[in-house]
């Protein structure tokens, strides 16, 4: 079945340690951690100190997704900070093939993301390489942005293509989830379904229950 994965960008950090507790408590397995760094994206958001610091706390499954330029200098790093699975941007990287050898080094889960403007094919040569891409349903950068349906057709054609060719990879998606348009996202081949606003604002645990519930009904 598919799964949410709660993005911390949009939680409250004066509460941060709080409200991890209600996500690990609320049966999510998966944490999203966005890494922004002001140059692939114009936001800076958090980097490795704080990582490590809720590493320590934390239990869930640590989805690093790095929104930064030449990620390659930063996989060691991130890896012993806590990382279970790293994401990197092939609009970021100027070999990625070095950076997916590079992550291959260590004990963590290989992961690429692709931009709206960003077509499938490019991920054609490293398809049997990876254990998830990662479709942005948005401009990556901001949280609460509207989801550009489009994206929507790139799940589906990766969903084909794991199928075809015998791919293990998984999908996720970023960007605009809500209740709303969560049940679309599974269905065109969503494994795990980021969502941010959608569960840190309001009651955390009645706004995860709801979208596991349509995560369900979905599946």
């Amino acid at each position: 079945m598919s799964e949410l994965a709660p993005s911390i960008l949009s939680a409250d950090f004066t509460h941060l340690g709080e409200q991890l507790q209600l996500i690990e408590h609320s049966g999510t397995k998966v944490l999203h951690i966005d890494v922004m760094d002001g140059m692939f994206v114009p936001s800076i958001s958090f980097g490795m100190p704080v990582i490590r610091s809720i590493r320590k706390e934390c239990g869930l499954f640590f989805d690093v997704h790095l929104m930064i330029q030449e990620p390659v200098r930063y996989i060691k790093e991130f890896v012993d900070a806590g990382a279970d699975s790293i994401t990197i941007h092939v609009e970021a990287c100027e070999d990625v093939q070095a950076t997916i050898d590079a992550m291959a080094q260590y004990p963590v889960k290989k992961a690429l993301s692709i931009n709206p403007a960003t077509s499938i094919d490019i991920l054609e040569p490293y398809l049997d390489q990876i254990d998830m891409i990662l479709v942005m349903g948005v401009e990556p950068g901001f949280g609460g942005q509207k989801l550009i349906t489009e994206t929507l057709e790139k799940v589906k054609g990766l969903d084909q293509i794991r199928k075809e060719r015998g791919y293990s990879f998984k999908i996720e998606f970023d960007g605009g989830v809500n209740r709303e348009n969560l049940k679309e996202i599974i269905k065109n081949g969503t494994d795990i379904a980021v969502a941010g606003t959608a569960v840190f604002r309001g009651k955390i645990e009645e706004n995860v229950r709801d979208l596991q519930e349509v995560i369900a009904g979905a599946s």
